[in-house]
């Protein structure tokens, strides 16, 4: 527990700090979109890329790690859907802003932490884990748009066309491509993605901060506890029953509790801009799971992380 909490600490020190230089204006609006940007589009893919592209799955327990991956994020949302489908008791652009708070997960956070508590290797089981994550929570978050966003985005090939332009989910094709194919990282690739994607975690952190807007959380009751329900109670519980019913243990197992127990991401937001979901919940969604986290995780932690 407190080697949790020491591990929390430094991520907590970031983000508060993202959010005070964005409160005193120390950069501009267009700076922090710009960072932000950097970050998803450029950063955060080059760690992906070299942590799964240098490692071999071979003798690890990834089948386990994607039943658990899998199984958790298809409770989590067949819940949120049948909520939806029961109670009506929200619109549909609100629904999708309530899905991604409770079936995406902030990467950044759990990377950090991961790479806090286990070193290299938990942050290449995390990669491995977050890996899974981003493609089934993309593939369910674009399905709920295409039946309940309001932007009008309908059919097979606009699905289609932004799940393979997601820059993480190519980063983690790329990533086990060279993986699974044995070409790994030549010459200076290895060290090249290393340098620019030494600069993810931090630069994504503070940009988390940055997007915390605590002034939108009032009026937003239902959708936020909704979705942290999922988020921090369903998700967490349903990932150690899976753990513990395909026998994973050790760091995979620990990785894999870490993504489960984080907040929401930074990037649904984007997401609910582009495909017409409700922002002004998604912002609030996103502000309170990032605040709730740093009282919620060390609990989750101390009961599950044994």
């Amino acid at each position: 527990m407190s080697a949790f909490a020491t591990s929390l600490a430094p991520i907590l020190v970031l983000i508060l700090l993202g959010y005070g230089l964005k409160r005193i204006r120390f950069l501009s609006n267009e700076a922090w979109s710009g960072l932000e940007k950097l970050t998803y589009f450029v950063l955060l893919p080059a760690l992906l890329i070299r942590t799964l592209g240098k490692q071999t799955l071979a003798g690890s327990p990834w089948p386990s790690m994607l039943v658990v991956v899998t199984g958790t994020l298809l409770v989590s949302a067949l819940a949120l859907v049948l909520f939806f489908q029961l109670r009506k008791s929200v619109g549909s652009a609100t629904f999708t802003s309530i899905f991604q708070g409770g079936v995406r997960f902030n990467s950044y956070i759990v990377l950090s932490i991961a790479q806090s508590l286990f070193g290299v290797t938990g942050l290449a089981f995390a990669s491995v884990a977050a890996g899974f994550m981003i493609v089934i929570a993309n593939l369910l978050c674009v399905s709920v748009f295409v039946f309940w966003g309001t932007a009008g985005v309908r059919g097979f090939a606009p699905f289609i066309r932004e799940v393979v332009r997601n820059p993480l989910i190519i980063a983690c094709a790329v990533g086990w491509f060279l993986s699974v194919s044995g070409i790994g990282l030549p010459g200076i690739t290895e060290s090249a993605l290393e340098f620019v994607g030494r600069a993810a975690l931090p630069f994504g952190l503070l940009a988390v901060g940055a997007a915390l807007k605590p002034e939108l959380i009032r009026g937003h009751f239902k959708p936020i506890v909704v979705s942290s329900a999922v988020q921090f109670g369903l998700k967490p519980i349903v990932a150690a029953l899976l753990i513990s019913a395909t026998a994973l243990t050790g760091t995979p197992a620990a990785v894999i509790v870490i993504a489960f127990m984080v907040p929401t991401a930074t990037s649904a937001y984007i997401l609910a801009r582009q495909l017409g979901g409700d922002t002004e919940t998604m912002a609030s969604i996103i502000t309170f799971q990032t605040l709730l986290a740093f009282v919620a995780m060390p609990v989750i932690a101390a009961m599950l992380l044994v």
